[in-house]
């Protein structure tokens, strides 16, 4: 899981031996970062930015996988995999240069903004 992956990458970037280390950088009671791991919680976007910065991790990176991790639609579920996947093999540089043009859209074409990246 790409949460997972974050904690850990955070935790190895701070020289944490600890999630009770993480959960109080995040202001959060230790048994929450349990919860993550084991699925049953997920990361705010407020917290996976924290996390991904004090990582060195693109915080647009770490958006969209955990998004695509919270699907629970197996339909969305498929469509989130394909969109990684193509991140993925494309390098997600080109991605962060394109997200400069999310952000101009309005909420009118904002819907059509996924099928650009496929």
């Amino acid at each position: 899981m790409y949460q997972i992956k974050l904690l850990d990458s955070y935790k190895t970037a701070k020289n944490y031996v600890q999630d009770k280390q993480i959960a109080a950088d995040l202001g959060i009671p230790q048994q929450r970062i349990s919860e993550m791991r084991n699925g049953k919680r997920y990361l705010s976007d407020k917290e996976a930015i924290f996390l991904a910065e004090a990582a060195n991790i693109d915080p647009h990176e770490v958006l969209i996988f955990l998004a695509a991790e919270r699907a629970k639609d197996y339909k969305a579920q498929r469509i989130w995999l394909d969109i990684t996947a193509k991140l993925r093999s494309q390098g997600f540089e080109g991605l962060v240069l394109g997200m400069t043009g999310f952000l101009a859209l309005n909420s009118s074409t904002l819907k059509y903004a996924l099928c650009t990246l496929c």
